[in-house]
């Protein structure tokens, strides 16, 4: 699994990057992106990330 970033959607709050850095972090125009797979070890800070994201921009997909 990997989680997906809504670029139009994304506020660039950071409140994912924050929660589960070793899967998000913010692009050059201040968005986020999910640069890693989603594995056993950091699934949970994942889900996390998705339920703290404010505008919903965040979802995992197979």
């Amino acid at each position: 699994m990997r989680a997906f970033v809504d670029q139009d959607t994304c506020i660039g709050c950071g409140a994912c990057a924050a929660t589960c850095p070793e899967v998000f972090e913010m692009n050059e125009d201040g968005k986020a992106v999910a640069t890693a797979d989603t594995t056993d070890e950091n699934r949970d800070d994942v889900m996390e990330a998705i339920e703290v994201c404010p505008v919903a921009a965040i979802r995992e997909e197979e």
